[in-house]
């Protein structure tokens, strides 16, 4: 005996009922009253993969990066899939099982299965689905992989070497300079560094005010060899680039404009290249030669945290490493039969 619906469910599965046949051959009948702000009306695939995007973008503020790798995942998940509410557990899991027969790696499966999640927990808050199929989803864990870590003297040496490639006056060289030393100094991301204006420098606390992950803002501090590169960079490295147009940017490329985060990763990369014996890294290489020699030094684990802009105190904990030396001095310290 199955009990009769009523009100908003009667509605929902009234017009599923109807639109399911249609759907099936591939069309579904047009309605001159289709509204798509009304979670009882079901969207069309493209159009809910539309606004699957606009609510990452917008309500939770998550990175282009993400965003893109979000979009990609769901445009794989949904094609050729007739409508939306057809979407259930069988055809994430045979998604993400095709995915691992072609050879993706644990960390790409992840990302696809959080990708799935996440839509369909919000189809589903929708009205799009009746159901959550992402919620019973699962996905190997990715195994955190450490990237080589440069020691002291190396990161040193790469600081060094950075934007000697041409004359020290060079506004090009000055700013390259000041890109290694910046990304090392703070431990910031890429991203971070060439989003920074002039505005979000307080040269007298030495100080950066630089927008992270989710839109979350924090306060990092530099050192006096990062101060140098600085001021050289505004007092005559900048203006000689900037143009008319130029925007507020603290960093600017070659032409006037904000400065290309692909162009950062070749300024560390030939920095680094030009080390003799030093593995070839990016600059998430020395974010994460920067948190682990501040743990090396003593820093204390949360101080890191609020550093590199993790919300969980576990990311950092994955994010760095103690070295051997470190756990001997600590061990000599506090162990009584040491």
């Amino acid at each position: 005996m199955t009990t009769p619906r009523t009100g908003r469910a009667t509605r929902c599965a009234t017009v599923l009922d109807r639109a399911r046949p249609a759907l099936h051959r591939g069309r579904v009948a047009p309605r001159p009253d289709r509204n798509a702000a009304d979670p009882d009306l079901a969207l069309d695939v493209d159009r809910a993969l539309r606004e699957f995007v606009e609510h990452l973008q917008l309500e939770r503020g998550r990175s282009p990066h993400t965003v893109r790798a979000y979009r990609t995942d769901m445009a794989g998940l949904l094609t050729g899939l007739g409508a939306l509410p057809d979407l259930d557990l069988a055809r994430v899991r045979g998604w993400l099982a095709d995915a691992h027969a072609a050879g993706a790696a644990r960390s790409t499966l992840a990302r696809k299965a959080a990708a799935a999640r996440t839509f369909t927990a919000w189809a589903h808050r929708r009205g799009l689905l009746p159901t959550d199929p992402g919620a019973r989803v699962t996905a190997p864990r990715a195994r955190p992989a450490l990237p080589t870590v440069l020691d002291r003297e190396q990161a040193a040496a790469v600081a060094d070497t950075a934007g000697t490639r041409a004359e020290p006056d060079d506004p090009v060289s000055v700013r390259d300079r000041l890109v290694v030393e910046l990304l090392y100094a703070t431990a910031i991301r890429v991203a971070e560094l060439c989003g920074l204006d002039l505005d979000d420098v307080d040269e007298a606390r030495r100080t950066l005010r630089v927008l992270g992950k989710g839109d979350r803002e924090r306060t990092v501090v530099y050192g006096v060899p990062a101060e140098q590169a600085l001021r050289a960079w505004c007092e005559a490295g900048r203006p000689a680039l900037a143009r008319a147009g130029s925007p507020p940017a603290l960093l600017l490329g070659a032409r006037g404009g904000r400065l290309n985060p692909r162009v950062a990763r070749v300024v560390v990369h030939r920095a680094v290249a030009a080390v003799p014996g030093v593995p070839d890294i990016g600059p998430h290489g020395l974010r994460h030669a920067a948190a682990t020699h501040m743990l090396d030094g003593g820093a204390d684990l949360r101080y890191v945290q609020e550093l590199l802009g993790h919300a969980k105190l576990s990311t950092t904990q994955l994010y760095t490493h103690v070295t051997a030396e470190r756990l001997k001095v600590v061990h000599e310290q506090a162990h009584p039969r040491a």
